[in-house]
């Protein structure tokens, strides 16, 4: 008995100790250890992190392990009460099944956060199934020695399964057993865009289907954006949307999510975190977060879909290992945008619909994030191309 006491008494000072995290991180000054971890690094060629790895001895409390219940607000500091509401809890033995014991014939990706399997599952009992019966879920493992870890865990689950939207990805529930911590989430047969942009072996994407997924990328940011108390996902990257079985994106990994400004407020001060190319220039000088950060972001993966180039690449020509930094030329002159469009889609794409892309990516990369475009503006314009 004294040793669950224990444990559980090393949660609630770990909570509180977090929170005590967010409050600093919303003061209007931004530390400036904070600035010089950024200055301090060399390159940047993949996501980059300053929160402290936060894991330790602490256990989650025996409800986390109650298969098919919701989490009970007894067992839970009031911070924690609020962060897993409404989420259904799955037992980790029945992960491991569905998983067949993680298998790497079952991996799906891999990213910050640690390893992403496929599963099924009995969507009624959250049990595991046999594959092809159920339902497909994304079943999203942590690392231990990845970049993220118990702090954005939560994150993460209190985001999702508050937010719920056509093309945000639906939160099927989570595990924790001792040091484990697994997000479930409804299954994406198409993957993440970045796969289809970079990785050989995964379908093509014709112009039309890369404007569609443009426009749902940009509808969930508008969402996010447009909440009473707006959302900034921060870590936005062309591996955090995903695609269903007809190229519809879902927005995904809310690890890094933070509530954006209110009332009188213009920003809020957080440590720098996200992926170098995507994260907005002021961002990384200062530490001032907005939802013009992830306008920033979302403009680099509109590119990325014109071009089918990655933001950064060192194996590229010198001079072009910075996609944005080579690309400006090209976008502001409507005679030369053909240059950096997907020369896979050998020419079948309409050059008016490829120059006004051009221009919406200039705009949502605009050094001045005051003359960056909302998200809702954007869905307007792309819309208009669909």
């Amino acid at each position: 008995m004294s040793r669950i006491y224990d444990s559980w008494e090393k949660l609630v000072r770990a909570v509180l100790r977090r929170e005590e995290d967010r409050q600093i991180a919303l003061r209007p000054s931004f530390s400036s250890s904070s600035s010089a971890d950024v200055s301090s690094r060399s390159s940047f060629d993949s996501t980059f992190f300053f929160d402290p790895f936060f894991f330790g001895d602490v256990h989650a409390p025996s409800a986390c392990r109650i298969s098919g219940e919701k989490l009970d607000p007894a067992h839970l500091s009031s911070q924690d009460t609020f962060f897993f509401r409404n989420v259904m809890a799955i037992e980790y033995e029945e992960i491991r099944k569905a998983t067949k014991n993680f298998t790497a014939d079952l991996l799906v990706g891999e990213g910050g956060f640690g390893s992403v399997y496929k599963g099924w599952i009995d969507e009624h009992n959250l049990t595991a199934v046999k594959p092809g019966s159920g339902i497909a879920v994304a079943i999203k493992k942590m690392n231990h020695q990845g970049l993220q870890g118990h702090k954005e865990w939560v994150d993460e689950i209190h985001y999702l399964s508050q937010l719920h939207h056509p093309n945000l990805v639906k939160l099927i529930g989570y595990s924790c057993n001792k040091d484990e911590r697994i997000v479930v989430y409804e299954f994406m047969p198409k993957g993440s865009l970045n796969n289809h942009l970079f990785t050989r072996g995964h379908l093509f994407l014709p112009w039309a289907t890369r404007t569609k997924v443009a426009i749902g990328a940009a509808r969930a940011l508008a969402f996010l954006h447009n909440l009473e108390i707006p959302v900034i996902h921060r870590g936005i990257n062309s591996r955090d949307f995903l695609l269903d079985g007809d190229f519809n994106t879902k927005l995904s990994d809310f690890g890094l999510a933070r509530d954006g400004p209110t009332g009188d407020r213009t920003h809020v001060s957080t440590r720098v975190m996200g992926t170098y190319g995507y994260a907005a220039p002021e961002y990384m000088a200062t530490g001032h977060l907005t939802t013009r950060c992830d306008v920033f972001g979302f403009g680099v993966v509109l590119l990325e879909l014109m071009s089918g180039l990655r933001v950064i690449d060192r194996m590229r020509a010198a001079g072009k290992h910075n996609l944005m930094d080579w690309a400006k030329p090209y976008l502001k002159d409507k005679r030369r945008v053909s240059k950096i469009v997907d020369s896979r889609l050998m020419g079948k794409y309409p050059p008016k619909e490829a120059r006004k892309v051009a221009k919406i990516v200039l705009q949502c990369v605009s050094e001045d994030p005051s003359l960056r475009p909302r998200m809702s503006e954007v869905v307007a314009e792309l819309e208009k191309l669909y």
